[in-house]
């Protein structure tokens, strides 16, 4: 008999789910467990999503189980394996009148959701959950969630594939390789225009991508830029921030964590620092990281940094450094309420 997993995905309405929902069914993402989704979205479009449940059924995907739909966060967490929280309040929307531009502000707007949504993981999820931010800002966002959520078994996790992906394109690129070929492409920091794609450490078939390339001046002058700014290049292009692309690096996200990794691999994202790599405790920060055997995901700490690479990731250190600052008001307001808690339900 399979196993199943029970999966709660927001903004489920969206871009980025329209494009991610289905192919966690497919067989691909969970292998052949059967996936029970909750899909989430606020109460003004929660109905949309009965066309989407439509979609799903009338596709007969082998190993869909139970689809359900709502506006309740705290009702669709109970007993669920993976969150991924793709709904977040996007940069440009008006909201209460004001034009949302500055990212300090969709820190504060997005806090309240992530306070709640975290406190409800942390209540009603599996002990041993893992959650995926998509939402932007993802990194701020998964650090609110995951104090609220105050369970340290669970695993809150930013998404930083995307960036990964998009390096490893531009490195395949421009060695004529397969994206394929391409391993250990390390995400260093924020998910914003500051991260470090380290293509120092990264390998093609084995050999080193810095080596291959030789070229200093174009990892530096194009390499980097490309990669920091793809976000913005994309919306630029489409009038819309990424989806399909988006959607895809939360796949690989998924697989990666449910996927022993290769020796002398790693895969992206950004988790709860423990003092690796000279990074702050607690910052939730672009690692390379590795699934071991047991299922369980560590940091890879063999790396070694170029002096490059530690100006850069220091600049992308000091952001989220200063994203944490704009939020300290609400991390102290979560703890004084936990220890206003009684032990026993903490």
């Amino acid at each position: 008999m399979n196993s199943k997993v029970k999966v709660v995905v927001t903004g489920a309405a969206g871009q980025i789910a329209y494009s991610l929902i289905p192919r966690l069914v497919d067989g691909r993402t969970f292998g052949d467990k059967i996936v029970d989704l909750c899909l989430v979205e606020i109460p003004q479009v929660v109905n949309k999503l009965e066309g989407l449940v439509m979609e799903l059924e009338d596709s007969y995907f082998p190993n869909m189980g139970n689809v359900t739909f709502t506006d309740n966060f705290a009702e669709a967490a109970i007993d669920a394996d993976w969150f991924l929280l793709v709904g977040s309040i996007p940069r440009g929307i008006v909201y209460e009148g004001k034009k949302i531009e500055e990212r300090s502000d969709l820190l504060k707007i997005n806090g309240g959701i992530f306070v709640d949504q975290g406190k409800s993981i942390g209540e009603f999820g599996k002990d041993n959950a893992k959650i995926l931010v998509v939402g932007n800002p993802a990194n701020t966002n998964a650090l609110i969630g995951m104090n609220s959520a105050g369970k340290k078994s669970q695993l809150w996790m930013a998404m930083t594939m995307l960036d990964s992906n998009r390096a490893k394109s531009v490195i395949a690129k421009k060695t004529n390789s397969n994206i394929s070929d391409i391993k250990n492409m390390v995400i260093w920091g924020n998910h914003s225009p500051t991260m470090y794609p380290d293509c120092e450490n990264a390998y093609i078939k084995g050999k080193s991508a810095s080596e291959i390339i030789n070229d200093k001046e174009w990892i530096e002058n194009d390499f980097l830029p490309v990669v920091q700014q793809r976000g913005k290049a994309v919306i630029e292009a489409r009038g819309a921030s990424s989806a399909t692309s988006a959607a895809k690096a939360a796949l690989d996200t998924i697989i990666a964590c449910e996927t022993p990794t290769s020796d002398g691999d790693s895969f992206s994202a950004a988790i709860a620092s423990d003092g690796s790599y000279g990074a702050p405790e607690g910052l939730i920060c672009g690692f390379p990281l590795i699934c071991l055997p047991n299922g369980e995901i560590d940091i890879k700490r063999d790396l070694s940094l170029s002096e490059l690479a530690k100006e850069k990731f220091k600049i992308s250190l000091d952001e989220l450094e200063s994203e944490r600052k704009d939020v300290e008001h609400l991390l102290k307001w979560i703890q004084k309420k936990k220890l206003e808690m009684p032990s026993y339900l903490i």
